[in-house]
């Protein structure tokens, strides 16, 4: 299935190989700066390496088994034996052909109060493949009539999840469409080597809190050629995740593609090694994010974010340190969530906002090493800026709104700028465009 008609993979290629031979003469040019300025600016050549280099295998076959078994560790279930439905279950025989819908009650006082956050739960899986062309449909409209974001005078609590893979191993999903989830629709938890594909996720723009594919405390998942539509964000990311591959992703609506939220109720959130390859943004209300909680701690490193289009998305490239999704104000806390070895490279197209890129930093715990590389944003009816607050990094090739507000570790050196080591040094590859000037007006942090 190919969800990018105009993407060229070939010229994605030519770029990233562009790019390696441009960090080669970069840093390079840094060792001058050393010898220049007596402190290295940007002292971290192994951390441009390793985001340079981390890759996950999304072909890689994960071993499955013919015979998963699984317990229930709950009462009261439904079974239903699939082969009254003419399945052989032989591990030959091909039982694909029992593709149907599987629909949720749709009143939400019927549902087991015992079970108010599930739907469909599967845990200690090992070696499984859930494939077919079937549909799950959470029939969510009435929960999101009570949700207290639909309405403040209604109670906030939670609902269900549509789908629920649970502290599992070498688990397979292919093909499926999950829609309409009361929540989040697909939750992946505490899992290890799990490949998800061609998976549809969709919900009207308007239903709160239904997040498409969530992943918490789980490694070496690999999410791809999947299509993505909801109320929340398209991908969430959260605390105890490693390893994450996220590549040929279409979002939208939604608000886009998260780390976080992390750090809620002074709590610790780490999450490491994600990489989104290859994606294609329309209408969403954020686009590249993270987003953190005052007050919380633990830290958010090694990411890349690259080769991604943006049509009409509000917020392109955002880091949100001051996230505040609660009815009520949140208290300014000094901790935070440290935020470093964050790279945004080949980020093209158009944003609602005119701020295209938001780097909202804790003054007390800032961003660090946030590295730009070949930006092109654009507004259809206005000009476009960069906002920073506490937020460290530094830029190669076209950086258009120019970020010249990501300032350096040496306070003191100011040399080598963000606009002038593009205009002198990248060469034979396009004009550098005209940079918007970057303003300093406050960011205002509201609910995404």
């Amino acid at each position: 299935m190919c969800l990018f008609k105009s993407f060229s993979l070939e010229t994605a290629r030519a770029d990233k190989i562009m790019d390696k031979i441009f960090i080669i003469f970069f840093l390079g040019l840094l060792s001058v700066v050393y010898t220049v300025a007596g402190n290295m600016v940007y002292n971290n050549i192994g951390m441009l390496e390793e985001l340079e280099g981390f890759e996950i295998d999304e072909e890689s076959e994960v071993e499955l088994f013919y015979t998963p078994s699984w317990t229930s560790e709950r009462g009261s279930k439904v079974l239903v034996n699939v082969d009254s439905f003419g399945a052989i279950g032989d591990g030959i025989s091909d039982d694909t052909q029992i593709d149907g819908t599987i629909v949720a009650p749709d009143e939400p006082m019927n549902w087991d109060p015992k079970l108010p956050r599930l739907w469909l739960d599967f845990s200690r899986l090992n070696g499984v493949l859930f494939q077919g062309n079937g549909v799950i449909d959470g029939s969510g409209s009435k929960w999101w009539e009570s949700s207290c974001k639909k309405n403040k005078s209604n109670p906030c609590r939670g609902a269900p999840t549509a789908v629920t893979i649970d502290s599992s191993s070498s688990v397979k999903v292919r093909g499926l469409t999950i829609q309409n989830s009361q929540q989040m629709h697909f939750v992946i938890s505490r899992c290890a080597s799990v490949r998800v594909s061609e998976v549809l996720v969709s919900a009207p723009e308007d239903s709160p809190n239904t997040d498409g594919i969530h992943i918490t405390e789980s490694t070496n998942v690999v999410l791809q050629d999947c299509k993505i539509g909801t109320g929340d964000d398209c991908i969430s990311i959260v605390n105890g995740s490693s390893g994450i591959k996220m590549k040929r992703i279409y979002c939208g609506p939604g608000h886009g593609v998260s780390i976080g939220s992390l750090g809620k109720d002074n709590s610790t959130g780490i999450v490491t090694k994600v990489v989104l390859d290859t994606a294609f943004l329309k209408e969403a209300t954020n686009g590249l994010r993270i987003k953190t909680w005052q007050g919380g701690n633990g830290y958010v490193r090694g990411i890349r974010f690259e080769n991604v289009r943006m049509e009409d998305v509000a917020n392109p490239i955002i880091i949100d340190q001051f996230y505040c999704d609660s009815p009520k104000a949140c208290q300014n806390q000094t901790s935070a969530v440290k935020i470093s070895e964050i790279m945004y490279r080949n980020i093209t197209g158009t944003t609602k906002s005119a701020k295209a890129m938001k780097f909202a930093c804790s003054d007390t715990v800032p961003c660090s090493n946030i590295v730009l590389s070949n930006i092109n944003l654009e507004k259809k009816d206005g000009t476009v800026e960069t906002y920073c607050n506490a937020a460290q990094g530094f830029g190669y090739g076209i950086i258009h709104p120019s970020a010249d507000c990501l300032t350096s570790q040496d306070k003191g050196y100011f040399g080598v700028g963000l606009t002038s080591i593009a205009e002198d040094n990248v060469t034979d590859r396009t004009d550098i465009a005209e940079l918007a000037e970057s303003s300093g007006d406050a960011i205002v942090h509201t609910e995404l």
